[in-house]
């Protein structure tokens, strides 16, 4: 892609998905990601870096931590943060074809078939799609994959209950289930990263998150003999979950789980 003073439309769909991708901590020049699509798109590693950090001052999680990455996020900037936020299906199909069409030699593409596999493979929710033709079910398992790398890399890929961070472990969890919000199903602010007992006991309704993002168990639970649950579940009860360094979840989100979901009785 030519170079120019201003940044395209493709440079820059592929600036905001990788910062859905990536972690903040690793949105510098030296990231071998941040150098492989500056590459692709025609831009230096300092000014793909420079623009996922005037992204992320964007980000309301980024501006609530006291952290404000750089100060000089554009019109078009915002204009597409307004845009990605307003329709996570769009963008992630619309991001996912530029990787394509940059993509000339098909490592990437390579690479991220590979990962949506994994993802699908991973996400308990993935394989209820809508529909049976295949263009459907590959739009799906674009869109699931960049929630889970999303979510995963908000949480720096650790569970926000319990701090596990072994990736075979994560899940990137649905805070209003896929089936019942199809608007918000690719939204990262309606996702945690849980582990797969807590992703479970989340999806169930024994753990819920308050607004203060402390961890509720479910009364259902509190009086288990069982040693293994006392030391994985009922010991977080209480506890202030980690929070996000981007896209921290919804309090709408979470309400609805705890009115609609948790069993409080």
């Amino acid at each position: 892609m030519a170079r120019s003073n201003g940044w395209t439309r493709e440079q820059l769909l592929i600036a905001f998905y990788l910062y859905c991708r990536m972690p903040f901590g690793k949105m510098h020049s030296r990231n071998p990601d941040i150098i492989r699509y500056a590459n692709l798109i025609g831009r230096t590693p300092s000014a793909l870096a420079m623009k996922l950090t005037n992204i992320a001052s964007l980000d309301p999680a980024i501006i609530n931590s006291g952290r404000s990455g750089l100060s000089g996020a554009s019109a078009a900037d915002r204009s597409m943060w307004d845009e990605m936020n307003a329709d996570w299906e769009a963008f992630s199909l619309h991001s996912h074809q530029v990787v394509q069409q940059l993509d000339v030699s098909g490592e990437l593409q390579k690479e991220l078939t590979q990962e949506i596999d994994e993802t699908a493979g991973t996400q308990h929710e993935a394989t209820r799609y809508e529909g049976s033709n295949r263009v459907v079910t590959t739009t799906a398992r674009v869109g699931q994959n960049l929630f889970r790398n999303a979510v995963l890399s908000a949480y720096d890929n650790r569970c926000c209950i319990s701090g596990l961070s072994h990736p075979k472990f994560l899940i990137a969890s649905h805070i209003v289930p896929w089936r019942d919000d199809p608007q918000n199903r690719l939204n990262p602010r309606n996702g945690l990263c849980l582990s797969v007992l807590h992703d479970r006991a989340f999806d169930q309704g024994l753990l819920a998150i308050a607004d203060d993002m402390s961890v509720l168990v479910s009364p259902m639970l509190k009086h288990s003999p069982d040693a293994f649950l006392k030391e994985t579940v009922l010991a977080y009860e209480g506890k202030t979950i980690e929070l996000p360094e981007k896209f921290e979840p919804d309090k709408a989100f979470l309400n609805h789980h705890h009115q609609h979901i948790f069993l409080s009785n």
